[in-house]
């Protein structure tokens, strides 16, 4: 089984499942590894509160690294919500916890998550997807505090038709900058199986995108579920592995202590 590298606990304000609860699922799944990667998505307004408690989360983690050590490797990771005018708040927070992994995604584009219907207001569709590509062509200029773009088309998941009208072409000018800075910078490409649990028939980024990135010389690829129960742990991985072997990888990339490793898909 693949290594998931993108999954949530009670540490995230969106998430109830007992973090043991997932490794517990994962040793099920016969996982060699996984990296819980919570959300830290500090100066945001939202009903959830996006703040991970970090003197009680690395505590936490090491607790049960070290209990299932026997069993299963935990790496320790983060999910960071990216944000240009907090750049220095990401930067002190990397520097200073000894995370494995560092996911970097772009929930919050002028202070909407996409996740609401009011980001899509007033907008139409193809305006409001191409306002997310521009967003995050901004931080992921700016911002190296990440090891991964987590769900590079989030936005998708969210729209009022999905990916019906979603194509690649329409934001090429923007995401080709995006995935060749992720190049230049050695930043990994995450695809994020939560594309398929939403119905979209792809991961999160579609196969297009994954297989630009490979034919722009982006090797570095992460895999995670983006669970935030059990049951969503290591979804449609094979279909994922199958996919990602289509577009030209043998091989996907894990961390630890900030460093990839390469594993055959």
């Amino acid at each position: 089984m693949l290594c998931d590298f993108h999954l949530h606990t009670e540490f995230s304000g969106d998430s109830e499942t007992a973090a043991e609860e997932q490794v517990l699922r994962a040793i099920a799944l016969h996982m060699p590894c996984i990296c819980i990667t919570d959300h830290h998505d500090p100066d945001v307004v939202s009903d959830c509160d996006f703040n991970l408690d970090l003197e009680k989360y690395f505590p936490a983690m090491e607790a049960l690294r070290a209990r299932y050590s026997d069993r299963i490797r935990i790496e320790i990771g983060i999910e960071l919500g990216l944000q240009n005018h907090i750049s220095d708040k990401l930067s002190l927070i990397a520097a200073r916890y000894p995370f494995d992994f560092i996911i970097g995604s772009c929930h919050y584009i002028d202070g909407m998550d996409p996740y609401f219907p009011v980001f899509f207001e007033g907008k139409v569709e193809k305006e409001a997807y191409r306002r997310f590509f521009e967003v995050t062509l901004e931080r992921v200029r700016n911002l190296d505090c990440f090891d991964s773009l987590g769900h590079l088309d989030y936005v998708v998941r969210y729209g009022p038709n999905q990916n019906r009208a979603y194509r690649f072409a329409d934001y090429q000018d923007l995401i080709d900058p995006i995935l060749e800075t992720l190049i230049q910078k050695g930043k990994a490409l995450e695809c994020n199986t939560g594309g398929f649990h939403y119905g979209l028939g792809h991961p999160n980024p579609c196969e297009e995108i994954l297989c630009r990135y490979r034919s722009l010389g982006g090797s570095l690829i992460t895999i995670g579920s983006d669970a935030h129960t059990p049951d969503r742990l290591g979804f449609d991985f094979d279909r994922a592995r199958t996919l990602l072997k289509s577009c030209g990888f043998t091989h996907y990339t894990v961390y630890h202590q900030r460093e990839p490793r390469c594993l055959p898909l």
